[in-house]
């Protein structure tokens, strides 16, 4: 399978997709799950009370008992941003440029500038120290010295020479010296140093026509009459030719130089600070051996080896092979081809030689010193890697050549064998080339070979296993391709991107993957070679890291230029790969044009999305933080394109992939990050209306990136000094920006921790652009106020709200509607530009009057009062502002951005409540310390002094904080609008202050209050550190996975799930088959709260029951072992109260769901691990919506994702957890707020709500009119609802609740409105209800200290009053009371001595 396929079928599993779910499970498999669409028509409630059922149920069809027990199948926030997102995380997930991969890229790399040529042959003339035999080895260069005239025979030798080291450095400076005197030598060597300056100068001296070097190191020259040896110290030599330098001694105990140099070395290093010098030896043998003499080799056959290894090699390996006897071995001089062109037999030989060497080298030595050698200059690399050959070859002949550095042993390295495979199979096909010139061409079958092995190991190979002997070759011949390339083909280009030394720390990983590279020059094996090459890079960052070291990136680069279509794909998932590691690259790519492959490709529209994606993320890297990339990429109108595929072709059609979406965004963001000529293209480009469009986005990766773009779109020096916009394009802007704010501030309460942390950060780059402007308004909170008209800015609450429109429809002028106690808060002003996106407002809910307080029980929180907004003099933009114009829009933005940064001070999450901390310090608002006061339904405590209307001017929004501890302090939610009322705003006092008062860290007093200085500017150094942007390196964590695997994780999840599934359904029918008489107390749990128990909840698999305080204090037991198991704080703010605990994916891995008091909602994992619990999400469920008495209610529908959300207010918040998103607003139609709810776990949509009155209603987020069914089941009697929820089974239709009098009433919504059944469980007082799921049995509770499980016939099953211990001591009041999922239990929470009792029957095991 092609890689583009393969990435076809398995990326379609992005970051942004949830995981597949398993199969449903049932007791019955042929029952229809009841979610299931086709059901929806047949089975829906009656949407008005009446006696007949609907669609033709009759009631006897619908009364017999569902055998079915239903097991949901959806699974939420189990994504990779629930693994927790910081600063740090993100940081380490995005491209480095320091670090494991950096180490790939050269620091010092190198060049052979200069070369010196010193033959010493005095040909004719042997020295006096050698007995040579007969026959005797005699060619020379390959040339007969004998068969011309010895001075034209040491000419052409030299010419020859020359010619054969200009092929492996065709650029370098080359001197030859013939026979030569010491004053010759010198002379040549300080013209080669002043020709190479600081580069690497090669000394070749072949000294076969004098004696061996001296025991002191010295080789011989001539006199200038040839009459004597003259003796070269080695020490002068070094002295010239100074160092970069390369020495290669081809005579006789050549070793003996070596010694000598190695012995200056040491002298030098020990007696110079300096380091040591660059210096390299190759020697023909060792101090004690001669040169072979046999008339097979040639005699300077260590030469041969270095400058002409292939005919070397062949002609060796011929006298050794089968063919010996038949093969003319003159054939080899007549191989046809170019070593340079790999589609001729000699360039195949070249190719095949150069992989194998560079295998074995890469395989053997260390990895630094296969750096200097083999990756620091092309020259050096070369000579080494026809070294191997030399030392193979001579020591057959009992010759050892040696080197500085020493190398191990090579010669009988296996890798030989595959070459000497090559060698004859391409000899035996010599005689018909070279008998038939037009006979095509075979090519070997060496590299399909070996890229057969690698593809079976990529099979089954991993990190920690141990590659295949064979695959070294593969990758390992892609490397030594990009570097042979200077050898035989273009060596210029190759030594523009040397590869490197760096790989993994596993030997066999180095020796692994290097194959694919050297394959990549040949179009016959090219994309194969891609594509593996793309499976292995995919295996993890030690492959990207270790194919980098080897070689692969100059070769990938110059790809770029290639306009094959079939590579497209897979080049630049290389390139998605590569640049996930290592940010470097973006300079190569924009120097050498490649940004504008990746834009050519994301403009395509016949790749797959997810493909397109890799191309913007590649785009994303190359501008990121790089300004020459940023305008090359804006150059070739990398806005339009990006903008252009954010649209949908057909707005009713459905948008694109996530993924692409998000890092279109992404690369927008990064593009116009910094760069104010960027960011106007972008605004002159109408991106904040397509972006905007986004924001709705149900994947919350999408709707971050897209608020990253916006914000990026801010230029945070956009006004003057003076606050005077001359120009008019200036003026365009600022309406712009102005515009992207208030469409951030209504995505400002998302459910998503990621959206509202990057908003929080966009808003605090605006805060630190717009100081000036907003510390003017602010000042207005603390400004006199005067009789004059008052204004009233629109809140940001309820975007989802049809009745929080700002439009002109809806605003009144005039201050007289200010109630003296409770009155809707005035809204003045007619500027509907101040109207978000779709005519909605968001996002907080700055309360302005005690009648609306956050946490107010007065407030009912409806259209009149949630509209309420913070109030700006009339005057404040033309006055508070420094403009010499009116701008009225940019005060009401001002005044909402203010506000809304109150609410995001609050955050639930605390990396965005410090976010939102930290804007409102840019714009001066501090705190001071004041007395603490808590507030009542009236206001305050009398005896509290009142405070003058005179000494308040716009209300300010929010309890204020610690700004160094980050603790909150006691909540005081919304000081009234002006003019004040005394009877609630007693307690409240103004410090008039104009400087920063400290506060301590830990203040007994709890109220922090805000102080605005005027005169109080950031400093420089605070602007500068704004907060970081997390999601883009966050988002680059997804490439540097493994993108074409599946994960093991999630087969484990599926086995672990259907062993779970198995053990539930054995429990439920356990259970549903019991008397579920609960007369038997299993354990009994001191909690030791100090203000009992609030929530208990039992998990399903595990022992461990789960208890929390009014306080939220979280504690976590096993009643199995009585041993404490975990206690934490469901957060650190001074505002507690807990709602309801909740468990959320109980089949799977379990989040406990915890729901405080004033709506915000914290989902924790690893809470049953000690110390290890860890904050999944946090959002406000109640989106601005502060319920007055701290009365929210809560409920979770695991198979629909589902979390519903309502209190002491008019409507009811459907959230989908999947998405992170409210899904739906519903209106209650009720004059009461919400006591209960209770969502069905049967059928997806469908929840109850009892009422305060005592009515109940039925609601369906499926249907249009939303409420399917209204009783007053309690009448007439209007208690309020204390407990409901749907009876057990798959029937829907009958629900149970219990009011606060103690009845309990039974209803089929399908009969009447009337209960069919009532159980007068408590007089009075009852506290408590708690519904099995499975079993057939309800209990409640009553403050009375008691406890009743009752049958759904109404039979009485138990009553507990007392604990079993030999005192029998009663109870305790009932709090809570929370049945088992799947067993016969009851755990029960005493409000007045803590305890958490759980009974089962008597006989529980």
């Amino acid at each position: 399978m092609a890689l583009g396929d393969l990435m076809a079928s398995r990326l379609v599993h992005s970051s942004s997709s949830p995981s597949p779910s398993p199969s449903p499970s049932t007791a019955a498999p042929t029952a229809p799950l009841p979610n299931h669409h086709h059901n929806h028509v047949t089975d829906d409630l009656p949407v008005a009370n009446g006696p007949e059922p609907r669609n033709g149920l009759e009631p006897a069809e619908v009364e017999k008992p569902a055998p079915v027990a239903y097991l949901p199948q959806v699974v939420v926030l189990c994504e990779q941003r629930h693994e927790g997102i910081d600063e740090a995380a993100a940081a380490a997930a995005g491209p480095s440029t320091s670090g494991l991969v950096s180490k790939w890229r050269p620091k010092d790399r190198m060049k052979t500038g200069c070369v010196a040529l010193v033959l010493c042959l005095n040909i004719s003339v042997d020295p006096p120290d050698v007995i040579k035999i007969s026959p005797c080895a005699r060619m020379e260069c390959w040339i007969d010295p004998f068969s011309m005239a010895p001075p034209k025979a040491l000419e052409n030798i030299g010419k020859t020479l020359h010619s054969q080291y200009e092929r492996w450095q065709p650029k370098a400076r080359y001197k030859l010296q013939l026979d030569p005197t010491v004053e010759e030598v010198k002379k040549l060597c300080n013209t080669c140093r002043k020709y190479a300056r600081s580069e690497r100068v090669l000394f070749h001296y072949n000294g076969h026509g004098v004696p061996k070097a001296t025991t002191n190191g010295e080789i011989w020259v001539f006199n200038k009459s040839y009459t004597q040896y003259i003796p070269l110290p080695i020490t002068d030599l070094d002295s010239w030719l100074k160092t970069p330098s390369i020495y290669v001694f081809d005579c006789s105990a050549a070793g003996i130089i070596v010694k000598a140099f190695l012995e200056r070395l040491d002298w030098s290093s020990s007696s110079s600070s300096s380091s040591q010098k660059d210096c390299i030896l190759l020697a023909a043998c060792e101090a004690h051996q001669t040169l072979p003499q046999s008339a097979e080799f040639p005699a300077d056959v260590f030469t041969a080896c270095l400058t002409t290894p292939i005919k070397m090699a062949l002609h060796w390996f011929c006298k050794r092979s089968l063919l010996r006897g038949s093969m003319d071995h003159s054939l080899i001089d007549q191989i046809p081809g170019r070593q340079n062109d790999r589609k001729t037999l000699l360039g195949e030989l070249n190719w095949i030689f150069t992989a194998i060497t560079d295998t074995i080298a890469w395989n053997v030595l260390p990895h630094d010193l296969f750096q200097r050698l083999f990756r620091q200059d092309l020259l050096v690399a070369s000579l080494f890697r026809n070294f191997l050959l030399a030392e193979r070859i001579m020591r057959s002949a009992n010759c050892s050549p040696i080197s500085y550095p020493l190398l191990p042993p090579t010669h009988q390295h296996h890798m030989w064998d595959a070459w000497d495979m090559a060698a004859e199979i391409c000899l035996s096909k010599l005689p018909q080339l070279i008998a038939d010139p037009n006979a095509e061409f075979q090519p070997s079958p060496f590299f399909t070979e070996q890229l057969t092995a690698f593809e079976v190991w990529l099979d089954h190979g991993s990190e920690d296993k141990k590659p295949p002997e064979q695959l070294p070759i593969v990758l390992q011949a892609v490397q030594g391709h990009l570097h042979n390339r200077s050898l035989a083909n273009r060596p210029i280009q190759a030594t523009k991107h040397p590869s490197l030394h760096y790989a993994s720390p596993d030997r066999s990983l180095c020796s692994l993957p290097i194959t694919t590279l050297e394959v990549l020059l040949s179009q016959s094996h090219r994309f194969r070679a891609l594509v593996l090459l793309g499976r292995f890079l995919d295996m993890g960052p030690w492959a990207v890291d270790l194919a980098l070291s080897v070689g692969i990136f100059p070769y990938v680069l110059k790809l770029l230029q290639t306009s094959a279509m079939e590579l497209r794909q897979i080049l630049v998932f290389i390139w998605t790969k590569i640049l996930s590691l290592d940010k470097s690259c973006q300079v190569d790519l924009v120097k050498d044009g490649g940004h504008a492959y990746f834009i050519r490709f994301l403009d395509s529209l016949d790749a797959y999305p997810e493909q397109r994606a890799m191309a913007a993320f590649v785009l994303a890297v190359i501008v990121d933080g790089h300004r020459k990339g940023q305008e090359a990429c804006i150059h070739a109108c990398l806005i339009d394109v990006c903008l252009r595929h954010l649209q949908p072709e057909n707005p009713h059609d459905a948008q694109t992939e996530p993924l692409l979406l998000q890092w279109l965004c992404l690369c927008l963001g990064k593009l116009w990050e910094d760069f104010p000529e960027a960011q106007l293209l972008g605004l002159q480009s109408n991106a904040p209306e397509i972006l905007i469009y986004l924001l709705s986005e149900p994947q919350p990766e999408v709707r971050a990136s897209a608020v990253f773009a916006l914000g990026n779109l801010l230029d945070m020096g956009s006004t003057s000094s003076n606050g005077v916009d001359d120009d008019s394009d200036d003026d365009e802007k600022v309406k712009a920006e102005i515009n992207v704010i208030r469409s951030l501030l209504q995505v400002s309460s998302d459910g998503s921790p990621l959206v509202r942390c990057e908003v929080a950060i966009a808003l605090t780059r605006f805060a630190s652009g717009h100081n000036k402007h907003l510390k003017s308004v602010a000042a207005e909170y603390w400004k006199p106020q005067t009789n004059s008209l008052l204004k009233s800015l629109p809140s940001l609450a309820n975007i989802s709200s049809p009745n929080n429109i700002y439009s002109p429809n809806n605003i009144r002028q005039g201050s007289s509607g200010l109630a003296s106690h409770i009155g809707p808060v005035l809204r003045v002003g007619s500027d509907s530009s101040a109207t978000g996106r779709d005519g909605k407002v968001s996002t907080s809910s700055p309360i302005a009057t005690s009648s609306i307080m956050h946490g107010s029980p007065q407030s009912d929180d409806s259209s009149q009062h949630s509209d309420s907004g913070i109030l700006l003099r009339e005057n404040a933009s033309n006055g508070g502002l420094s403009y010499t114009r009116s701008r009225p829009v940019d005060s009401v933005i001002y005044s909402q951005y203010i506000s809304t940064m109150c609410s995001v001070a609050k955050d639930p999450y605390p990396r965005i409540a410090t976010i939102g901390r930290r804007a409102l310090s840019l714009i001066g608002v501090e705190q001071v310390v004041m007395k603490n006061s808590r507030f009542n339904s009236g206001g305050a405590h009398q005896g509290e002094t009142s405070v003058p209307p005179s000494n308040f001017g716009m209300a300010r929004s929010s309890s204020w904080f610690d700004m160094n501890s980050g603790n909150f302090s006691i909540a005081f939610r919304t000081p009234p609008v002006s003019p004040p009322q005394h009877d609630y705003l007693t307690g409240l006092r103004r410090v008039c202050s104009m400087e920063f008062k400290s506060h301590p860290m830990n203040s007994p007093e709890g109220l922090a209050d805000p102080l605005l200085s005027s005169a109080a500017t950031p400093s420089n150094a605070e602007l500068s550190i704004l907060p970081q942007s997390t999601i883009y390196n966050w988002s680059c964590g997804h490439f540097a996975r493994p993108l074409l695997t599946g994960s093991d994780d999630n087969e484990e999840a599926h086995a672990r799930r259907e062993e779970r599934e198995q053990i539930a359904l054995d429990c439920i029918a356990k259970c549903q088959r019991s008397s579920c008489k609960m007369t038997s107390q299993i354990a009994s749990w001191d909690t030791r709260f100090d203000s009992g128990t609030k929530a208990a909840l039992l998990l399903p698999f595990s022992p461990i029951v789960i208890a929390a305080d009014e306080n939220e204090q979280i504690r976590v037991w096993n009643y199995d072992d009585a041993l404490p198991v975990n206690s934490f704080q469901n957060h650190k703010l001074s505002d507690r109260g807990l709602s309801k605990l909740l468990l959320i994916n109980e089949l799977d891995e379990s989040l406990l769901l915890a729901a405080s008091s004033d709506g915000n909602v914290r989902i924790w994992k690893n809470f049953t691990q000690k110390g290890g619990q860890k904050l999944v999400t946090a959002f406000s469920s109640v989106q601005g919506h502060r319920a007055a008495g701290r009365s929210i209610v809560i409920d979770w529908q695991q198979q629909s994702g589902c979390l519903y959300a309502s209190g002491d207010m008019s409507s009811i918040l459907v959230w989908d957890l999947d998405k992170e998103q409210l899904l739906s607003t519903i209106q209650s139609s009720a004059d009461s707020a919400i006591s209960a709810l209770s969502a069905s776990q049967v059928r997806s949509g469908h929840f109850a709500a009892g009422f305060a009155d005592g009515s109940v209603r039925i609601f369906d987020v499926r249907s249009p009119d939303r409420l399917i069914y209204m009783a007053r089941p309690h009448a007439p009697r209007m208690e309020k609802v204390v407990g409901i929820g749907f009876q057990p089974g798959f029937d829907p239709y009958k629900i149970v609740s219990a009011s606060q009098a103690g009845d309990i009433q039974f209803l089929d919504v399908r009969r009447a409105a009337e209960p069919y059944l009532t159980i007068e469980a408590h007089r009075g007082s009852l506290t408590a209800l708690a519904v099995h799921r499975h079993a057939p049995v309800v209990a409640s509770g009553s403050a009375k200290q008691m406890i009743k499980v009752f049958s759904l016939e109404g039979e009485q099953l138990t009553i507990i009053r007392y604990q079993p211990s030999f005192m029998g001591q009663r109870i305790g009041s009932v709090n809570c009371l929370s049945f088992h999922p799947y067993k016969s239990l009851l755990a029960a929470g005493a409000g007045d001595n803590a305890l958490v009792s759980i009974y089962a029957e008597e006989n529980y095991k």
